[in-house]
């Protein structure tokens, strides 16, 4: 990502975001972004290569964070395997809310990503994220079962369908433009629902 901090980089980083959230990628015009920063557009390619290195700038630095805190939940999750009963374990699970937060601290970023990527390498991320998950979770049961904690087998094909179906709930709220106090709420309702559900699947 372009490390430029003049006065004009960070104008072009306002108006390319401007423009992304009111077009998307596909639609997005450079001659209105550098008009929108005050430029000639051939001054846009001195900061950026390409329309879609500008609107990774824009996610990349969210999405490296979202890896971070992701990867160091996954670690204490692991750590903390250990419990006699699997119930105990996914007792007041607050996964969602947790996730929830963050999207809503980054929230026009997640905007960009869910609902303004299409045309770019983002645009199946929630796809490549929900891989990411269904990787970590059976890891995990394998993890449980090493333990010597009872765990049902469950169908790959099937499982991979329900962790997706479970982070688009949880996405939707980008999608359709919850308050934070709305997604907060919901986060909750999710929790409980997908906990039980879990439970049920595989116990």
């Amino acid at each position: 990502m372009p490390k430029d901090k003049t006065q004009s980089h960070i104008r072009i980083i306002e108006a390319a975001k401007k423009e992304f959230m009111e077009y998307g990628f596909q639609d997005a015009s450079m001659r209105r972004i550098a008009g929108e920063a005050g430029i000639q557009v051939g001054g846009l390619y001195k900061h950026f290569a390409s329309k879609e290195e500008m609107f990774a700038s824009l996610v990349d630095p969210m999405i490296e964070e979202l890896m971070r805190v992701y990867h160091i939940e996954e670690e204490n999750e692991f750590e903390a395997i250990g419990a006699p009963e699997i119930k105990e374990i996914w007792k007041n699970r607050e996964e969602t809310t947790q996730t929830m937060t963050f999207i809503y601290d980054h929230l026009d970023e997640f905007k960009l990503l869910i609902c303004r990527s299409q045309g770019t390498q983002y645009e199946n991320f929630v796809h490549e994220f929900a891989l990411l998950e269904e990787k970590t979770t059976m890891r995990y049961m394998q993890e449980l079962k090493a333990k010597g904690i009872q765990i049902k087998d469950v169908d790959p094909k099937e499982f991979h369908l329900l962790v997706t179906a479970n982070i688009e709930a949880i996405l939707q709220t980008v999608v359709h433009g919850f308050t934070r106090e709305e997604a907060l709420h919901y986060a909750k309702t999710l929790d409980r629902f997908f906990t039980s559900a879990w439970l049920a699947l595989f116990i």
